[in-house]
């Protein structure tokens, strides 16, 4: 089992940042593939950047592509989301999840374990 918890939501203005973290315990969080989705109101769950369990390669959806950058830190058992330039379209609920390797990386439904979601809203 893997809990993770995310953090760093807010409400902030449009070209403005935030980071989120997802605080993971449990087995080990360097064992999986980490993600990012979020869900705004009335629309489905999205994919929004992935991370490879050693940190090697990255996955972005194209609309933050340039603009998020994801991370982890393994000795911290942490996932980060840098969100920069943000738009009033990013807004939503972001959700990290955990999935095994060798998985597609764009689809929640490979991802096994989730957080339960911190808000994002960006203002115009």
């Amino acid at each position: 089992q893997v809990q993770l918890v995310e953090s760093g939501g807010g409400l902030v203005q449009a070209g403005e940042s935030l980071r989120l973290s997802c605080a993971a315990s449990g087995r080990t969080f360097s064992d999986f593939d980490m993600g990012w989705f979020r869900q705004a109101p009335g629309k489905d769950r999205e994919f929004v950047a992935a991370i490879t369990w050693s940190g090697g390669t990255t996955y972005y959806a194209d609309s933050v592509k340039g603009r998020f950058i994801i991370s982890r830190d393994s000795a911290k058992n942490t996932g980060y989301l840098q969100m920069n330039s943000l738009r009033p379209e990013d807004t939503a609920v972001y959700y990290c999840a955990a999935k095994v390797s060798g998985t597609p990386y764009y689809s929640s439904w490979h991802y096994r374990y989730w957080g339960q979601g911190t808000q994002v809203t960006v203002s115009s």
